[in-house]
């Protein structure tokens, strides 16, 4: 087996952990291009793990390293390290912006001269941006800028060369709890892994299902996870907000056992099989026949009052996304529609109900920019493994984490506190 990791830049690891299942894709990034092959791929039901929150440290780290092991086998390469998902309630986001004289040099005014901008003069306004007070429990997991104004020209993509008396950023900041981030990382540190990058799941996602025009003119990812469902709204070329809503497609499995008097397991084959997100796209001549709990009668009920209950949990999801989107500083951040991935979003008919009760035009977020995962990690649930795996692609001042040796968690999570990503 190739060793290949961190030493080899051609190589990218990504691993999604989820609630329900745990995927590890590894890729080979495409000469000049950004785009990856995926090499192997691997995914196993999860444990240890609840709404993004570790809840039995030496079952996750198992799966974590079965799941490995299980894709370098069909890569037959040996991972050192990898990138890293991270999702669940404790992921908050700002918008805040900062500027800076341009014609200061260590104090001094250079009179009224102006200046070429410079990497160290964006470098310089992108750490001002960071500087907000959080609690102690807290840290910055990205800093994305959204757009750069000098002097009296806005909405500047790249300032680079440009000339001016003063440098002002826009910048989206994720923060997340530190203790979850320490835990993720010290996790797959355990395997004697290391951790290039943490990433939050919507922005993963987005990386490998949405397409320039679309982030341009505005969209909104919805990524619907079996305990959590992540929110990424997308304006003008860049994020405007993120956010988690801790509730997912496991509710409905819940529903429908409550509902039913059945066992989770049944429930969950159920919604699988007969399960539509639109009432009244479902049969009330089919019945699905089911065993009560603790005796061997059986009893049937029709996919059409099945599909009641689901169509009802959606539409409480889908509101409580709704006021998530709102929360964006964007008119109308509906207006080009919304793109679905996750798990969730192979429940049949959900497409149609979202764009019934919603009145904007929905697709299924399936991942592109990724060779070769056609028929093994081409549905809307592998966005986010797909998406990790072009993260150092599409990130260009990431490459100096990766040639930082040192491995502990603190500094792990300064090394995040003090990356500067620009994605697109």
């Amino acid at each position: 087996m190739n060793s290949i990791g961190n030493q080899d830049s051609q190589i990218t690891v990504g691993l999604d952990i989820g609630s329900k299942r745990i995927k590890c894709a590894i890729g080979q990034v495409k000469d000049n291009q950004k785009r990856v092959n995926l090499l192997g791929f691997s995914e196993i039901e999860s444990s240890g793990i609840k709404k993004g929150i570790i809840i039995n440290r030496d079952e996750l780290i198992d799966k974590i390293e079965q799941v490995i092991n299980n894709a370098e086998l069909m890569a037959d390469v040996k991972v050192t390290s990898l990138t890293l998902s991270i999702t669940g309630e404790h992921i908050k986001c700002i918008n805040t912006q900062a500027a800076i004289s341009l014609n200061y040099t260590n104090g001094i005014s250079n009179g009224s001269r102006e200046k070429v901008i410079n990497k160290s003069d964006i470098l310089q306004v992108l750490n001002s941006s960071q500087s907000i007070s959080l609690p102690i429990d807290r840290d910055i997991l990205h800093t994305i800028p959204q757009e750069y104004s000098v002097d009296t020209l806005e909405e500047i993509k790249s300032p680079l060369g440009m000339t001016g008396r003063r440098l002002e950023s826009k910048v989206h900041l994720i923060t997340a709890a530190s203790a979850a981030m320490n835990n993720f990382v010290s996790c797959v540190e355990e395997l004697g892994l290391s951790v290039k990058g943490l990433v939050f799941q919507p922005i993963a996602s987005s990386l490998s299902t949405l397409k320039k025009d679309e982030m341009e003119l505005g969209i909104t990812l919805v990524d619907l996870g079996y305990t959590t469902t992540n929110i990424a709204v997308y304006h003008k070329g860049s994020i405007r907000h993120s956010g988690t809503i801790p509730i997912g497609s496991k509710s409905i499995t819940n529903d429908i056992a409550v509902m039913l008097q059945i066992g989770l397991e049944e429930s969950e084959k159920i919604k699988v099989k007969y399960a539509s997100a639109l009432a009244s796209m479902s049969s009330s001549k089919l019945n699905v026949n089911i065993s009560n709990i603790g005796d061997d009668k059986k009893r049937s009920v029709s996919e059409n009052e099945i599909s009641e209950y689901v169509e009802a949990r959606m539409q409480e999801i889908f509101q409580m996304v709704i006021q998530e989107i709102s929360r964006a500083d964007v008119k109308d951040p509906l207006t080009y529609g919304i793109v679905l991935t996750g798990g969730g979003a192979s429940l049949r008919n959900i497409i149609p109900l979202l764009e019934k009760s919603l009145g904007v035009k929905v697709r299924l977020g399936k991942p592109t920019k990724v060779d070769g995962a056609k028929d093994i990690a081409d549905g809307p649930s592998y966005a986010t493994s797909m998406g990790l795996l072009l993260w150092s692609l599409y990130d260009i001042d990431y490459s100096h984490l990766q040639n930082n040796q040192d491995r502990g968690f603190i500094k792990i999570i300064k090394k995040i506190r003090d990356t500067i990503e620009n994605m697109f």
